[in-house]
């Protein structure tokens, strides 16, 4: 390749990630043209390394030349970046704190329960793992009802940034519900949640880029060497 443009997008990703999966949803709402770099072995690839040299981790955002790095903080970027499409943030400043609020918890409750569950070391780890994925669902629940205001979407109208942070996280709790039997996401439970979740997967950003289930499926039992997923 040449020269690189300014306004050249590029993506380092895999297609597994819901953290890359963050990006692609981002940048899909604001209409962005990218070129989409699917790097099956992250950790060793010349491209990670030289663009994110201090976590090695994916998603990477390039915009020209210039590396942006962290799911969330490209997302916000992405957000300030291009105009077009509508806002992922709000533009209340207390607004746009408590999205920032539950996405942060998104990652460090939510993903991190749905991992203990698949790499707890024996039933009761695993029941403690799921009990708090559960109260994190709860969680979320009341504030999808807070957020939307009884709009579609915790960012309204349209999806907005929590819907975004969670929205990347249904793939791999829809692997877990089908190897545990648990239903986190349930209509008596979480109805607003529930009936989030189809609007989510149906909108004309997410459609194209959410991973396919039974092919997580597959994933999951090479990666999770465990009972769960046997």
């Amino acid at each position: 390749m040449g020269l690189i443009s300014d306004e050249y997008v590029r993506l380092l990703g895999a297609w597994p990630s819901p953290f890359v999966l963050r990006t692609r949803i981002a940048l899909n709402l604001k209409r962005v043209p990218y070129e989409y770099l699917e790097e099956e072995d992250s950790l060793n690839s010349e491209s990670v390394l030289n663009y994110n040299p201090v976590h090695k981790q994916i998603p990477i955002l390039i915009h020209g030349n210039k590396p942006i790095r962290e799911s969330l903080n490209i997302v916000m970027y992405v957000d300030e970046t291009w105009l077009s499409g509508p806002p992922i943030l709000p533009s209340d400043p207390f607004d746009r704190a408590v999205a920032r609020f539950w996405d942060v918890y998104i990652d460090e409750h939510c993903f991190t329960s749905i991992n203990g569950v698949a790499v707890a070391k024996d039933e009761e780890e695993r029941k403690a793992a799921i009990a708090k994925l559960e109260m994190c669902m709860a969680l979320l629940e009341e504030t999808f009802q807070e957020c939307s205001k009884g709009r579609g979407f915790f960012g309204g109208d349209n999806i907005g940034f929590i819907d975004i942070g969670f929205g990347s996280m249904l793939g791999p709790l829809k692997v877990l519900e089908k190897f545990t039997g648990v239903k986190f996401i349930h209509p008596e439970t979480t109805p607003g949640l529930f009936h989030w979740v189809d609007r989510f997967y149906s909108h004309e950003a997410v459609k194209p880029v959410m991973p396919d289930i039974e092919r997580l499926v597959e994933f999951a039992r090479l990666k999770f060497n465990t009972s769960i997923f046997k």
